[in-house]
């Protein structure tokens, strides 16, 4: 019997089905079937009742899965436990969505540089979905990412920070109604293919918004580039740690609290660097509070978007 044989195990009890298993842990359907029955034959007993079209664990196999949760939890953890605070050295490969390069990231990074000089943040920027992936392929430690409706089932999303949607124009487009605006200029669009790309997406269809639209882009500061060009206007996040050198730009609330997305700390709680991970979240937590802090003195608030 080995861990691997346990954590396929597991995957069955928490997606259902062997195929979907196979896909959570990127093994095929064959393959999780063959663990299986050399796990059954290793430890003699019955973990699946196969006699229904879709194997169900049996009670024995009920009772394994939580006994191969601790297992599998205790195996994970246990140089950690072992090295103590050896955990704050070496490499912490963190995922980020590019809306959050420019400000957020740079202030946690230096947070936690003042308390662990020894730890390595090391920044891989990509989409949400793609970041999902990653961190279940164990390629990334941990990601900050915007929520989505259906994470993987063995993925914890911590949240820090709600962040709203607006409509953002150059300083010479002196226009005050925000769909008129959308209506009557060139529409720079925000990546589709991100969370929020999609959010913005379903809103301007749901208030039958007919867009003009120009160009598709996901980067945020080339879109405020583009903007304060007066080549367009887009709907972007509002962040909520603005990059150091802002542009200047108007911006426009679309009078709709609901909005906005949440961005947060994805990550696997079996990681044996989950210690390290809590202080990434700890630090993400102090950089946003800051800013809500700064906001409210009119010596130190910075600009919006």
């Amino acid at each position: 019997m080995s861990i691997r044989l346990l954590k396929t195990l597991v995957a069955i009890s928490e997606h259902k089905t062997f195929g979907a298993a196979a896909d959570a842990i990127f093994i095929t359907h064959a393959a999780v079937s063959q663990q299986m029955k050399t796990l059954e034959e290793s430890l003699q007993i019955k973990i699946f009742d196969r006699s229904a079209r879709t194997p169900e664990l049996t009670p024995l196999g009920l009772q394994l899965v939580e006994k191969a949760k601790k297992l599998i939890s205790d195996y994970e953890n246990l140089v950690p436990s072992l090295i103590g605070d050896d955990i704050f050295n070496g490499d912490l490969l963190l995922g980020v969505v590019p809306t959050s390069l420019v400000g957020l990231a740079p202030k946690t990074i230096s947070f936690l540089r003042q308390s662990y000089p020894n730890l390595r943040i090391k920044i891989f920027p990509n989409l949400t979905n793609t970041l999902m992936v990653e961190l279940s392929r164990n390629t990334l430690d941990a990601a900050i990412l915007s929520q989505t409706n259906l994470p993987p089932k063995d993925i914890v999303f911590e949240p820090f920070a709600t962040e709203l949607l607006e409509l953002i124009t150059s300083t010479k487009n002196t226009q005050t109604d925000a769909a008129e605006i959308l209506k009557t200029n060139p529409y720079i669009r925000f990546n589709r293919e991100a969370v929020v790309g999609t959010m913005i997406e379903s809103w301007l269809q749901s208030k039958n918004i007919t867009v003009n639209e120009v160009m598709e882009l996901h980067s945020l500061e080339a879109i405020s580039s583009m903007v304060s060009a007066e080549l367009g206007v887009s709907i972007v996040p509002k962040l909520c740690v603005p990059g150091r050198y802002d542009i200047p730009l108007r911006s426009i609330g679309l009078g709709d609290p609901n909005l906005s997305r949440t961005i947060g700390l994805a990550y696997k709680p079996s990681n044996p660097k989950l210690r390290a991970i809590h202080q990434v979240y700890n630090a993400l937590r102090f950089a946003t509070n800051e800013m809500d802090a700064n906001a409210h003195n009119p010596h130190v608030a910075g600009k919006s978007v």
